[in-house]
């Protein structure tokens, strides 16, 4: 049986994020794109929100501070959408719309 065995910890460098994608460009010169709907905090934020993100570990996970969010670039590489639930994000859209009116 063959096993495949991650030879380095692959890290971010940038993030774009539009209303239908967010791309995570990747140290080693790939370029990460998934749909923004997999992330609804994201997908559910207005743009001067998504605009404000920072990278964590090192480069292996992105957080955004306006919205509480992090992501890790090993889930984006595995094609992992959020796994939030519906009562968590339900809590969150909540909390959000209350201080984005601000």
């Amino acid at each position: 049986m063959n096993t495949s065995v991650l030879v380095s910890s692959p890290t971010a460098i940038g993030v774009e994020i539009s209303d239908k994608a967010l791309r995570v460009s990747l140290a080693d010169g790939r370029v990460v794109s998934v749909p923004i709907s997999w992330f609804p905090r994201l997908s559910h934020a207005l743009p001067r929100h998504r605009a404000i993100w920072e990278l964590i570990g090192g480069g292996h996970g992105i957080h955004w501070p306006e919205l509480d969010e992090d992501i890790s670039v090993e889930g984006l590489l595995a094609g992992q959408p959020s796994g939030e639930g519906a009562k968590s994000f339900a809590k969150w859209k909540k909390w959000y719309q209350s201080r984005s009116k601000r």
